[in-house]
């Protein structure tokens, strides 16, 4: 770490070897696009490199870096509105062909092909509704429930009060379970 903040390249490659595949993860699971979780890890990199020198170490670097990283997956999602909107146009155009019956008989024990195809189904469903969560919905809720976050650091990362944190989650789990009733 130290040699990283005094400029050493070399020090600073084996910590964005070390901590690139859980950002990824992370920032994949905000943006739930591929593309923009890559861009927001680069601008996570590069926004920690420019500003080791400021990094106090009063908290983890991997706090620190997970704080930058999420901020650069919200950005992303903020500088890429356009392609957020053509992808709820796509999934509302696959609702109204799906039906409101496609999942209504779901196998619930063995994974035979036909449980399996229904999980696949499950997941997509999953997938389609956190891209509908707004930003903050969705990353309050990855914190929380995916990375197993604080609420107080949660709010901190986001830049919200605690009362803010807990409402954003409340929304998406609301938002996820209602998208799920009609699968029991």
């Amino acid at each position: 770490m130290a040699r990283a903040r005094a400029g050493d390249e070399r020090a600073f490659r084996g910590l964005v070897e070390a901590h690139a595949r859980p950002l990824f993860q992370l920032c994949f699971r905000i943006t739930r696009d591929a593309a923009l979780a890559e861009d927001a890890v680069q601008e996570a990199f590069y926004k920690a490199w420019r500003g080791l020198a400021g990094y106090d170490g009063r908290a983890a670097f991997s706090t620190w870096l997970h704080r930058i990283a999420v901020n650069a997956a919200l950005e992303q999602l903020r500088r890429d509105a356009r392609h957020r909107q053509d992808a709820n146009a796509t999934l509302a155009a696959a609702d109204e062909d799906e039906g409101a019956d496609v999942l209504a008989a779901l196998p619930d024990d063995a994974p035979d092909p036909e449980a399996r195809a229904s999980g696949v189904q499950i997941g997509l469903r999953i997938d389609r509704q956190m891209q509908r969560l707004s930003p903050s919905e969705r990353a309050a809720f990855v914190l929380r429930h995916w990375e197993g976050e604080p609420l107080e650091r949660i709010a901190e990362t986001l830049g919200m009060n605690t009362g803010q944190c807990k409402q954003a989650i409340f929304r998406a789990v609301r938002k996820l379970r209602d998208a799920l009733e009609t699968l029991r």
